[in-house]
């Protein structure tokens, strides 16, 4: 049977850090980090368990901190180019180097990650890292790379704003003056002359802190100083450069790249090297990070990316019809501005850009998230990722420091996760120490993923979107419920999603086209067998009069039905 890919997202920095002290702008000896050996394999059979597929590992490749690890040969570090004490995951300095926040042993940090490749593996999971086409950290340099490899920036003409072969954006006779808010105190100050371009194409030498100061974009032959010409032939260094860190990655075993910013790299760079990639490790998945919808079709022609992240659509709406700001009946029109491509969007409530569902910038509780969930999960063969914590109801209103109170958790600072912590639980991964509402919605997430892998007809089956025909139903809310159908022409399920703050009595009308569409030939009297909530009993029902569902608040329930 084909599954959806389920994915776990996690920064292994956070994941496994028991240290309890989360000192505001606290060092890692202060505050600690999560190992890659804390990523035991106990916790990976529970996040099996729960029914993901996939984990996508962040923060993996070796990025600028202020931690100082030169005693080891790695470069000094500059404090007032970096975000936070722990810096950004996506700030890179160096493409082939994992983190070594991450080592028990610094010195075997590679050893110690690729150990992780293989657990992950043994668990029955598929592994998915970062890419950072677009940009490095301002200090990048590496010393892993292979001899025969030149660095970026090695050999490049400074005193060009643009060139073909240079790797980066200058700005010539200028030096690199970062206007913050504040000064930051630093051991040494960075020196970037001439100042190179920064990572949000930025072109100036004086970025704020309001752009990615900390970045540096590469250049993959768009002159943007000259209305974006292209110079791709003969071939951008750059582009071989990236070409390689990819396949040097894939050779380790990984399954998948998650790009970041992918948009922002021409797509003219992916049609060259992610099929070079894919011929000589079949099955190894893209995923881009995307947000302009009009771009959506470009990136997945000729199966250049398998998924698309679908932020500025489902995310957007889901979050909208949560709150309250949006009636539910919105979802079907931005289902249908993909609906040739929803197949293969990625769909997620949660991830580490993004305020927590629990947080009080958002719905306040995890479990007021549970329509957004079902609807996620339930409403085609795509992808699915929750965040680590999610699945407990983590707030995520920490002020940890250079991430502040903003209802995420920090990807800059040191710290530790409540939720996460506790399920750590000393390295048990087990939930003695959750409350009872927290072992709940975890037992509601790991239900509905499980349910959506082992319905065929949720893994691989037809949409059928109920809402037009309900419109006009006066016993269904169509500013609060949403309804579908699914089916793999044997099985056909019923889901019906509730974002009201109370509980609501439906009754949803299935028109003969859906049958018809679907395949399934109805006879006169059926069952509806709730398969969410399993202790709720079965309603008997005619097909030309659908019973009274009800529905809880924030929730939803799935029904299989059957017809005798």
């Amino acid at each position: 049977m084909n599954q959806k890919l389920f994915i776990y997202q996690l920064l292994p920095r956070l994941f496994g850090n028991r240290i309890t002290a989360n000192k505001k702008n606290g060092t890692i000896e202060e505050n600690g980090s999560g190992k890659f050996n804390d990523i035991s394999d106990k916790v990976l059979y529970a996040i099996k368990a729960n029914g993901y597929t996939h984990i996508w590992y962040i923060g993996i490749l070796a990025h600028a901190s202020v931690t100082n690890y030169t005693d080891y040969g790695l470069p000094e570090e500059y404090p007032e180019i970096i975000k936070g004490k722990a810096g950004s995951p996506y700030a890179v300095r160096d493409y082939y180097d994992v983190d070594p926040d991450l080592a028990v042993n610094v010195q075997e940090r590679m050893a110690e990650f690729e150990a992780l490749i293989r657990r992950t593996h043994a668990a029955g999971l598929k592994m998915i890292i970062d890419n950072i086409p677009n940009h490095v950290a301002r200090n990048y340099r590496s010393l892993n790379k292979p001899q025969e490899t030149k660095d970026f920036g090695e050999g490049d003409n400074n005193s060009l704003a643009f060139s073909q072969k240079n790797n980066y954006y200058y700005i010539p006779g200028q030096s690199l003056e970062i206007q913050t808010s504040h000064k930051k105190e630093t051991h040494s100050s960075y020196r970037e002359f001439p100042a190179k371009a920064t990572g949000n194409d930025c072109f100036s030498h004086r970025p704020t802190q309001f752009d990615w100061y900390e970045t540096v974009k590469l250049n993959y032959g768009v002159d943007y100083l000259r209305g974006k010409q292209e110079h791709f032939d003969p071939i951008p260094d750059t582009w071989i450069k990236m070409k390689d860190i990819l396949l040097y990655w894939a050779e380790k075993g990984i399954d998948g790249f998650r790009c970041d910013m992918a948009e922002m790299v021409p797509l003219a760079f992916w049609r060259w090297a992610i099929p070079q990639v894919k011929q000589k490790f079949t099955g190894i998945l893209f995923l881009a990070e995307i947000y302009n919808p009009s771009a959506y079709r470009n990136f997945l022609a000729d199966n250049v990316f398998d998924y698309l992240y679908d932020k500025v659509g489902l995310y957007d709406i889901l979050r909208d019809v949560s709150c309250g700001y949006k009636p539910s009946s919105d979802i079907t029109f931005v289902l249908n501005s993909v609906g040739d491509i929803q197949h293969r969007m990625l769909n997620f409530m949660e991830n580490h850009d993004e305020q927590r569902l629990a947080s009080d910038f958002f719905l306040k509780t995890g479990s007021r998230g549970m329509a957004a969930m079902i609807v996620s999960c339930c409403v085609n063969t795509n992808p699915v990722m929750v965040y680590a914590g999610q699945e407990f109801g983590e707030k995520g209103m920490d002020e940890e420091g250079f991430s502040g109170r903003d209802g995420r958790t920090t990807i800059f600072d040191y710290w530790s996760v409540d939720t996460l912590r506790r399920w750590n639980n000393d390295g048990r991964w087990n939930d003695i120490l959750l409350s009872d509402r927290e072992k709940e919605l975890a037992q509601f997430y790991k239900w509905l993923i499980t349910l959506c892998n082992n319905e065929p007809a949720l893994a691989k089956g037809l949409f059928y979107d109920l809402m037009p025909a309900n419109y006009g139903n006066p016993e269904f809310d169509s500013t609060r419920l949403f309804a579908f159908l699914r089916s793999d022409k044997r099985d056909l399920i019923l889901i019906v999603a509730n974002f009201d703050d109370k509980a609501q009595d439906c009754t949803v009308i299935i028109p003969q086209h859906a049958f018809d569409f679907l395949g399934a030939v109805p006879t006169a009297k059926g069952i509806l067998q709730p398969l969410l909530q399993r202790e709720s009993e079965s309603l008997p029902f005619h097909h030309t009069t659908l019973p009274i569902i009800s529905v809880n608040s924030c929730s939803g329930e799935i029904y299989k039905i059957t017809f005798l």
